[in-house]
């Protein structure tokens, strides 16, 4: 009697599980299909559903119909993405788990007829030849390597000492080090030779609301010069990691959106001698550019007063802490050019993008470039100001002191995602490469990569300067990575593209008002990174269910392709704000002739608010990049901007989310490429998905390997620059959203990689405070 009773609950339980599972698909399979959208998730839900009702009623048939529709769906799922294991993942591995459950003895037992064969052997062998399907998969097709390849090595240097003096290791921004002691066959046993702590977290400084720590340090006479998120300025012995000297300027962090300094520069007098002859240039968040004394942190005293510069004057009304430079200064001999971070989204009366140059020793404004204003402009006069809201240039720069130009890459004039506000003037010049005179701060030439940008696809990432080779010529270039995947390699002495450069047609939108551009540019022969259009087939999920949503939500936006306008209903804008390429930028082996590209993108929803309605409640607004209501003040549209995630919180495209690649100059060409980083320290259950989503930059070295951080998961990673494998990782303290650097001290002749480990706060990476450096082990 017990028994019958415990086998009824038995049936009953899984019947209510399976006809809940069927319920729910069987409902958004018919939603989706209103949408023009895949039958297969109502079949499937109808036929889930009447198997539960039927093993409620303790009747066989109950498992012949769910072995059906297993093997409908095995079908189903080969037929629309192939033996691809990460697509197959989400619709075979929930039904076969079921399945495998339903075939157990103890449940068969419990229904009617339990002695037949056909019940007894038909759902097992379905079940199995699904798990074998998806198991042969995961074996047999390459989940991890994307492409292999290689490209030509060539015999690296052997430097008594290798510095790193500029944020992209020189004024060219490769990101390149003549450091050769770590090489392919050592790099495995890479060891932490030291670590240092900022003190400057959430945790140990409560006041401190967002953080972020990107630094990428600088090395110089052996000392590792870098500044933290708040910006103190901190000098390290190179090879123990001592601590020399710090400049803390008491910045007053208020209500800054995110607390960041990406670097600082270095700058030396020619044959100088006594106090400030080589100076720490470097910023602050409340608007102050510090000369500090590069041997001892001491203020510079003839540098504007007591040290400091006030990068506010002429800004007019500024809104203390939204608008600030978190990027370095190039400096090209005495003159440092410095540009500035303005808040995405939030008003058109931002403060100007203005690009000042200021005298490197006396800290006075030797010129100003405003794309708001004429190129022959005069400087603002007295109780006059630099144009508000005008395009600005908020990442690194770089410079060619031989043909006299600094390079900056710009963004658009915000708000980001409306543009009826904007002018031609506020037009010309944004999501560009604008070449500036060095000495007098006139355009000499620009690119525009984006026009009429209503997708924040501004130009995040320091230009790299090479010598590129055209039929037997080589010439001057510059590498201008993008937000879009799309890498435009130009003459830098004019601006001329020196692969092919084609206008696409791109869609229109409907906003009132709005001035859509017709084309956008694309790189004609050169490697893109830019990831192929999303179907419907593609959203992803951990299972059938959330796949379903996914799948749901892709036919309720708008979705054209990477220029899908901004709209009320809501649009994909793939790849999102964060881009594909974005600060970390790109490094280049001059010898080797090889790009090293790292990449990422996740899906985002955006979505137009006209202002008077209920969602225009500018108290919500928050800042611009994490989740939520941006107001557009200026404009007659707010914007929400939210990543495109399933319900359990994973991206509805599938993986892999993130690669690292091999550009070989010579060709154009990609020369290898794989999936990089994981999922492990951020996905639910610590799952390591590979191909985890990256920011930050990586640095190679002429003994011919790569160095980077970047990833999700906190680890640190060396890769052989000629071949994409994967030598060596180590456990980081904190997420490594920053750039690396490798250096050899002078003094030891030790070769060091070094990266700043303090997470990102809008990746949600773990947070800390620490510098680290790895070596080889000492000679004994």
């Amino acid at each position: 009697m017990k028994d019958g009773k415990e086998g009824r609950w038995l049936c009953w339980s899984a019947g209510a599980v399976l006809f809940a599972i069927g319920a729910v698909l069987a409902v958004g399979g018919i939603k989706l299909l209103t949408l023009g959208g895949s039958a297969y998730y109502l079949a499937a839900g109808v036929a889930c559903a009447v198997s539960g009702v039927l093993l409620w009623r303790g009747d066989r048939r109950g498992l012949w119909l769910y072995a059906a529709m297993l093997l409908a769906t095995l079908i189903w799922a080969f037929w629309e993405v192939g033996a691809q294991f990460w697509q197959l993942l989400p619709r075979l591995a929930g039904p076969t788990v079921i399945g495998a459950f339903l075939a157990l003895p103890w449940l068969r037992r419990r229904l009617t007829a339990a002695s037949d064969a056909g019940t007894r052997w038909g759902l097992g062998s379905v079940v199995l030849v699904a798990a074998l399907a998806l198991t042969g998969t995961f074996l047999t097709v390459p989940v991890f390597d994307v492409s292999a390849g290689s490209v030509a090595k060539s015999a690296p240097a052997s430097p008594a000492s290798a510095e790193w003096t500029d944020y992209g290791a020189n004024l060219s921004g490769t990101r390149h080090s003549p450091a050769a002691q770590i090489t392919p066959a050592n790099a495995a046993k890479l060891e932490k030779a030291w670590s240092f702590e900022t003190g400057d977290t959430k945790a140990k400084r409560p006041e401190i609301k967002s953080i972020s720590f990107m630094a990428t340090p600088l090395m110089v006479d052996d000392k590792v010069y870098f500044c933290s998120p708040t910006g103190k300025v901190f000098a390290l012995d190179a090879d123990t990691g001592r601590q020399i000297w710090l400049r803390d300027p008491r910045t007053n962090i208020g209500n800054a959106q995110m607390l960041n300094c990406r670097g600082v520069s270095y700058h030396a007098a020619p044959a100088g001698t006594g106090s400030c002859a080589k100076r720490i240039i470097s910023m602050t968040v409340d608007g102050r550019l510090l000369a500090s004394d590069a041997g001892t942190g001491a203020p510079c005293a003839d540098f504007g007063k007591d040290g400091s510069v006030n990068l506010d004057e002429g800004l007019g009304q500024v809104d203390p802490l939204r608008s600030y430079s978190s990027s370095p200064p190039v400096i090209v001999g005495d003159v440092a050019v410095l540009g500035s971070y303005v808040r995405d989204n939030y008003t058109k009366d931002d403060p100007s993008g203005v690009v000042r140059a200021y005298d490197v020793k006396s800290g006075r404004l030797l010129w100003a470039w405003d794309s708001g204003r004429p190129d022959d402009a005069p400087m603002p006069g007295p109780g006059e100001s630099w144009t508000r809201g005008s395009v600005n240039a908020w990442s690194v720069f770089s410079a060619d002191p031989a043909l006299g130009l600094v390079y900056l890459p710009t963004g658009n004039a915000t708000p980001d995602h409306v543009g009826t506000h904007r002018s031609p003037m506020l037009e010309r010049y944004a999501s560009s490469i604008v070449a500036l005179d060095v000495r007098t701060g006139r355009m000499r030439w620009h690119f525009q990569t984006v026009h009429h940008d209503i997708w924040d696809y501004d130009m995040p990432a320091q230009p790299v300067l090479f010598d590129y080779t055209v039929g037997r010529r080589k010439i001057p270039a510059l590498a201008a990575p993008t937000k879009r995947g799309e890498i435009f390699i130009l003459d830098r002495a004019t601006g001329r593209p020196l692969t092919g450069v084609e206008e696409r047609a791109v869609p229109r939108g409907g906003i009132p008002g709005e001035r859509y551009s017709p084309t956008q540019p694309y790189v004609k022969g050169f490697a893109s990174f830019a990831p192929p259009p999303l179907t419907e087939a593609g959203m992803w999920g951990a299972t059938p269910i959330d796949q379903m949503w996914c799948r749901i939500r892709f036919r309720s936006l708008d979705y054209k392709g990477m220029f899908t306008p901004p709209s009320e209903r809501g649009m994909i804008q793939w790849p999102g704000t964060f881009g594909i390429l974005n600060w970390g930028s790109v490094s280049i082996d001059p010898a080797r002739q090889i790009m090293i590209v790292n990449s990422a993108a996740i899906p985002q929803e955006v979505r137009l608010f006209r202002h008077g309605a209920d969602t225009d409640r500018p108290a919500l607004a928050k800042d611009s990049h994490a989740p939520g209501y941006l107001p557009q003040y200026g404009t007659n549209y707010g914007v929400s901007l939210l990543p495109m995630l399933s319900p359990l919180g994973i991206p509805c495209e599938a993986p892999p989310w993130g690669k690292i690649a091999a550009v070989d100059l010579k060709t154009g060409r990609i020369a290898w490429s794989r999936t990089f980083g994981t999922s492990a320290d951020t996905a639910p259950l610590g799952i390591p998905v590979p191909g985890a989503f990256n920011l930050g930059g990586s640095a190679n070295s002429a003994g011919g390997v790569t160095f980077i951080g970047a990833a999700l998961d906190n680890y640190m990673r060396a890769f052989d620059t000629a071949t994409g494998r994967e030598l060596w990782r180590d456990r980081l303290p904190a997420g490594g959203q920053a750039t690396p650097i490798t250096y050899v001290s002078r003094r030891t002749g030790r070769q060091y990689v070094v990266i700043a480990a303090g997470g990102h706060a809008y990746m949600g990476t773990t947070p800390g405070d620490s510098v680290v450096a790895f070596a080889l082990p000492k000679a004994r």
